[in-house]
């Protein structure tokens, strides 16, 4: 059934370019408004079915929690505008199914804010500085984040400041350093 959405909103994807393209402008105004207005009395169905769910009081929220955890329809309560759950729970939660796996490696994300979309996080642990936390961060975080909020438009990881690693001994420049003899250091003392 994913696959078919997939397909279907590809196919939505490919009609509108073809629309849009079109060499006649009265046809591809004609076109778009009646896409919009599609697109208006589908989000105002749905959002009275929402708001007739929340009628139903506590059984209303757990059918908001089912409808959320449900790929397809949290894509159109998304598209709508009409997603239960905000960003920022979503990107959180996102993290904590991921936590564990990072943990395995000693690591671990912070996530600093979402601004307009943008999420922004904080490698720690093993993944800061790692030079496969971008590998870790495409393949794992980003990847979960993604999947449970479409509506991100960009991932950025906020780079720790690296505290230059000292050697066990320090060496200690030699210039202008005086050496005495043995008879200079004796006249001295």
């Amino acid at each position: 059934m994913k696959e078919n959405f997939q397909a279907k909103m590809q196919r939505v994807e490919e009609l509108v370019e073809k629309i849009e393209s079109s060499p006649d402008p009265s046809f591809r105004a004609d076109a778009l408004e009646l896409v919009q207005t599609l697109m208006e009395f589908h989000g105002a169905g749905i959002e009275r079915m929402m708001d007739i769910t929340s009628n139903a009081g506590a059984a209303g929220y757990a059918i908001f929690d089912d409808l959320a955890s449900d790929d397809l329809v949290a894509s159109m309560l998304l598209l709508y505008g009409l997603h239960p759950i905000d960003i920022g729970e979503r990107v959180l939660g996102a993290i904590e199914k991921v936590r564990p796996s990072l943990s395995l490696h000693e690591g671990d994300v912070e996530l600093l804010g979402i601004d307009d979309g943008v999420v922004t996080l904080k490698l720690k642990g093993s993944c800061d500085g790692c030079p496969s936390s971008a590998l870790t961060l495409k393949n794992t975080i980003e990847e979960a984040i993604l999947a449970a909020a479409p509506d991100v438009i960009r991932i950025e990881v906020e780079q720790a400041v690296k505290k230059p690693e000292t050697q066990g001994l320090v060496q200690i420049d030699r210039s202008g350093f005086k050496q005495y003899s043995d008879c200079e250091i004796a006249v001295a003392a």
